[in-house]
């Protein structure tokens, strides 16, 4: 089961929902930064610690976002005068 580095962001609107959101994603021992977690996920852990957060989230106030990194890539800080070059633009917008 081959992992690979994923950061996974959540913006949630309800306190009890994003406690429980932050308790499921240390359950599984993910490093974080308030609402960024750093994970190495295999694509089947990944479909299933998504399976149990919308359990969690409301669809209709609350986002989640997984983006998968290119693990060519080494790491960098980011910081106000950092360059960042993805192989393809990431965006995500909220509805």
């Amino acid at each position: 089961m081959k992992r690979r580095a994923a950061v996974i962001a959540y913006d949630i609107s309800s306190n009890k929902r994003r406690r429980q959101v932050h308790r499921r994603l240390q359950a599984w021992r993910l490093d974080s930064q308030y609402s960024v977690f750093e994970c190495q996920l295999s694509s089947f852990e990944a479909k299933e610690l998504f399976m149990q957060l919308t359990e969690i989230i409301d669809p209709e106030t609350d986002k989640l976002l997984l983006m998968w990194l290119d693990a060519g890539r080494d790491a960098q800080a980011l910081t106000q005068a950092a360059s960042i070059g993805f192989l393809q633009p990431v965006w995500y917008v909220a509805a």
